[in-house]
């Protein structure tokens, strides 16, 4: 097997931008789940009152196995909360569930970058899959035209990653916005739900960043980048 240190040069800065972004959100989760909010409302039961209030009464609530799974399936119209974030009545509960609520309401409301990347999540996942196959392929039979067509495949992956930025940076701040308003969270509890917020969004700047640092090194290789073929 044949490593290239040059791969380090480009993907070094966001492996540790990732490790960091990791350690951020787990440590800021963790706190915060010991905070209580005010409003005596569970995760779930937050959800429920944001989706209520936005006049959505066709998205179902359930638990999901595994810790912070929480995630909201737009194909199934189903907002799963990780069994921490759906029974419990912390900080980083409410935070967490009117964040998954906030992406419920994209939903509805077509919020267009939602909207791509739904559209855009089938070519994703087959970009992400058969990308490493074809450009190894074309790197062992030397053929420049199989290794295009791999960086074009995981092109579309890297598409989906930065897509997903304004997607999950928006669910924020209307999360932010709604637990304000609808009074889930008062004073510094909405300062820990920003917080957890923010901790939780930079792990996808580290995945975007990532995924743009391997393009790049894959345009090197090509010689598409930097005026040079290998």
């Amino acid at each position: 097997m044949f490593f290239d240190p040059v791969y380090l040069l480009f993907i070094a800065p966001a492996l540790l931008l990732s490790i960091w972004a990791q350690y951020k959100v787990k440590h800021t989760m963790q706190k915060f789940l010991q905070v209580g909010s005010r409003s005596g409302r569970t995760g779930a039961e937050a959800a429920g009152y944001i989706l209520d209030k936005a006049g959505i009464g066709d998205v179902r609530i359930e638990v999901a196995e595994g810790m912070f799974t929480d995630h909201y399936d737009p194909s199934k119209k189903v907002l799963r909360l990780s069994p921490q974030i759906y029974s419990g009545r912390s900080v980083t509960a409410i935070g967490v569930a009117a964040h998954e609520a906030g992406h419920a309401i994209q939903h509805k409301q077509k919020y267009a970058p939602l909207v791509l990347r739904q559209t855009l999540a089938p070519a994703a996942m087959f970009g992400s899959n058969l990308a490493w196959i074809l450009m190894m392929i074309g790197f062992v039979i030397q053929s420049f035209q199989w290794i295009v067509i791999g960086i074009a495949a995981f092109s579309l992956a890297v598409l989906f990653t930065l897509v997903t930025l304004p997607v999950e940076f928006n669910a924020s701040s209307r999360a932010k916005e709604m637990v304000a308003s609808l009074g889930l969270v008062t004073g510094t509890e909405a300062q820990g739900v920003e917080k957890v917020l923010s901790a939780a969004a930079m792990t996808y700047v580290a995945a975007a960043v990532t995924a743009v640092m391997q393009l790049l090194y894959f345009l090197y290789r090509a010689g598409l980048l930097g005026g040079r073929r290998d």
